[in-house]
């Protein structure tokens, strides 16, 4: 293991993390950032490849299982203010990592082996996003599909929303969208888009059709829902019931509820 102190913010072997508070150059730069003490043990025991770990002396201690299983991983260890400086915020628990974007897939590359999809159309906000994958992880969906506009499951806060799930849920940005919801039905998914229509029958109902059947729960923009074209190509429509006076749920929400019950259904 290859642990180095430093106390000088200007190091050069810090340079990537003054780009932290700037994701867009951290993502063209092919990196993604971790933040936080759990984030972080699951980038270094997880799938994707760890460039290098920034940790106080308590953070380091507090994780030192992770670090120590990964030799392979530089180690730099600063003081709070030097953290706070480089990065440009305060990062309460003194931990952050650079981690290496992983090549793109194609969504048909998520398929194999797996009978539960999640799809998101125009989910804007990363809290949102993450806490998406963290429910899809919950109820044993392999993959999520992301159509336009929504947010970067490998932004930090999406990935500390998601617990660590966004380091090991495959997903998979698409074109043609919601082209890409017939291609799933021609090849025997059931493509189920939620909506809060009150005509629409219960998530509970189509569950009890999809039994047996591979699924893909659609979720749509946050105030706005699906659109039009999204909805005509779903096999079908389902609502969560709600009380008197209450439209809709928040979507991470709304999806947790809605994998449940497909879910339960299978087994």
């Amino acid at each position: 293991m290859v642990v180095t102190r430093l106390d000088d913010a200007n190091d050069e072997l810090l340079a990537d993390y003054r780009n932290v508070p700037d994701p867009e150059l951290v993502a063209r730069r092919g990196l993604f950032v971790a933040e936080g003490r759990l984030v972080v043990s699951r980038l270094l025991n997880g799938p994707l490849v760890t460039r290098s770990v920034l940790v106080t002396d308590s953070a380091h201690d507090a994780i030192r299982d992770a670090i120590d299983a990964r030799p392979d991983v530089p180690v730099y260890v600063v003081p709070q203010t030097v953290m706070n400086g480089i990065v440009g915020f305060n990062i309460h628990r003194g931990c952050l990592a650079l981690g290496e974007r992983p090549p793109a897939r194609h969504w048909r590359d998520l398929l194999p082996g797996t009978r539960r999809l999640v799809a998101l159309e125009r989910v804007g906000n990363a809290d949102n996003v993450g806490s998406v994958f963290r429910n899809s992880a919950a109820f044993d969906v392999k993959g999520i599909v992301l159509g336009p506009a929504c947010a970067d499951p490998l932004y930090r806060k999406a990935i500390r929303t998601s617990m660590g799930a966004a380091l090991t849920m495959p997903f998979s940005y698409v074109e043609g969208w919601p082209d890409v919801l017939q291609d799933l039905r021609r090849e025997g998914w059931f493509v189920v888009g939620l909506t809060p229509d009150s005509s629409a029958p219960t998530v509970g109902e189509v569950a009890a059709a999809a039994r047996e059947r591979r699924y893909v729960v659609l979720l749509g923009h946050e105030g706005d829902g699906l659109t039009a074209h999204a909805l005509e190509a779903c096999d079908t429509h389902a609502r969560i019931p709600m009380a008197a006076g209450t439209d809709s749920l928040n979507v991470a929400t709304a999806a947790a509820v809605a994998l449940y019950e497909m879910a339960r259904e299978g087994r």
